[in-house]
């Protein structure tokens, strides 16, 4: 009887241990579904909810929501301005190597990150963004030859952001802008644009001397020519009137006699009877 009662007694606490193992049990399997329905998205970000395997049609604000337990996941997307800063090399039309390091920034429309995410995924900018930007650089950079290209970064530049906005999915990218941040060639190319410039500044002062020498020579032919001009007027005119040249001669003098005289008359001057 002793032993019965005692086997009974082991029973019942066997029983009592697995009730309570599978209350525990259940009550942990609901406060994971509890945790597992609630989502939160961090400010600068948006959602994409997934519901066994199925994008939802819109995107999420930033906040606390609910979402199925176990069967939905909710992603979340970066949609504040992002920055790339890469090299990259390409050839220029006269088939010079470009190294070009630049700066790349956009943002992604926050109203249709759930459509990006059902078309290219995560890993967006590897299969978009990169491959539209090199074929954009390598266009534009083929249009320039090199010593061209650094005078004219800016204007490479912008058709570069244009070409950007072309090629890239409007749905998608947004706000995009580039700089260029420096363009080097090779160290022999570099020496042979500097030797070219310096050559093309001594041309250009050799044929800025040879315009001053001729505009100076000019300027003295001009001069020469208006002295002839004068003196043949001149000449002319005391030939015409023998009186003019005695006034030349009292407009010269200073009023002053010579020491010496030959004869007893003044000379070129006619006092008259007085």
């Amino acid at each position: 009887m002793y032993r019965y009662e005692n086997r009974e007694s082991k029973n019942w606490s066997v029983e009592k241990i697995m009730k309570w193992v599978g209350v525990g049990i259940g009550g942990l399997v609901v406060l994971i579904a509890l945790i597992s329905s609630v989502y939160s998205i961090s400010p600068g970000y948006r959602g994409v909810l997934i519901t066994l395997g199925k994008v939802s049609q819109h995107s999420y604000m930033n906040g606390v929501g609910f979402k199925w337990p176990f069967i939905s996941s909710m992603i979340e997307m970066d949609v504040r301005t992002r920055k790339m800063t890469d090299k990259t090399a390409t050839y220029t039309s006269d088939i010079q190597t470009a190294d070009l390091e630049y700066t790349f920034t956009y943002d992604l429309n926050p109203e249709n990150v759930h459509m990006l995410y059902e078309k290219v995924g995560l890993d967006y900018e590897a299969k978009a963004i990169l491959p539209s930007l090199n074929d954009v650089l390598k266009d534009v950079i083929g249009k320039w030859q090199a010593q061209e290209l650094v005078a004219n970064r800016d204007k490479a530049r912008v058709d570069v952001v244009a070409g950007l906005k072309t090629r890239l999915d409007s749905r998608f990218f947004q706000n995009i802008t580039f700089q260029f941040i420096n363009i080097d060639y090779s160290d022999k190319f570099e020496g042979a644009i500097e030797d070219k410039v310096i050559a093309e500044q001594k041309a250009q002062e050799a044929v800025n001397n040879t315009k001053r020498i001729k505009e100076e020579a000019e300027q003295k032919l001009i001069s020469a020519k208006a002295e002839a001009e004068a003196m043949e007027i001149k000449s002319e005119a005391l030939s015409k009137n023998k009186g003019l040249t005695e006034y030349e001669a009292v407009q010269k003098w200073d009023g002053k006699l010579p020491q010496y005289m030959l004869g007893n008359s003044v000379p070129f001057i006619n006092l008259g009877g007085k």
